[in-house]
């Protein structure tokens, strides 16, 4: 059972409040990979299924984000659902300044030329269809145009700024 909130100690909306309520929220884990001059690639917990016909995702991605430019160009996409058996992987692909795509990291040109992360739950390559603007983010939306969901595994859960398994 729940407490009934205490309004009087409302506070005003903030960068930190957004994070601190957003901390509460378990989410699944994903890396986004694009192909440029060199493989692209963040891990995303905003990532979210908005259509199934067509098949559409969409996610977020921070203006500043190194993977921005690329992301900004791209025509396809990557789409990697994470297992708990890859929170290692999902903390290099957070990590500003990582090799991302370098050892122990096992990927392969996909279709359409986009990185595909090997051992992932489920993988899409989609084609971009817009990026909205969102204060200091874009919303990408993308359909989805080839993928795999054979995955075995449960999958990677991000919750109190940490990565996380599913309890039974």
């Amino acid at each position: 059972m729940t407490a009934t909130p205490d309004l009087r100690t409302a506070r005003p909306a903030t960068p930190d409040l957004l994070r601190s309520v957003f901390r509460q929220h378990a989410a699944g884990v994903a890396v986004i990979t694009a192909a440029g001059a060199a493989p692209v690639g963040f891990t995303a917990t905003s990532l979210t299924s908005v259509s199934a016909e067509p098949p559409v995702v969409s996610f977020g991605i921070g203006l500043g984000a190194s993977s921005w430019p690329t992301i900004a160009e791209a025509e396809y996409i990557g789409v990697h659902v994470l297992g708990e058996h890859q929170a290692a992987l999902a903390a290099t692909f957070a990590r500003s300044g990582a090799d991302r795509f370098g050892a122990p990291t096992r990927w392969f040109e996909g279709p359409e030329g986009v990185p595909v992360l090997d051992g992932v739950l489920a993988w899409l390559v989609c084609r971009v269809i817009a990026r909205v603007p969102a204060g200091d983010h874009r919303i990408v939306l993308a359909e989805a145009v080839h993928g795999d969901p054979a995955g075995v595994g449960r999958p990677l859960l991000y919750h109190q700024g940490r990565f996380n398994a599913l309890r039974d």
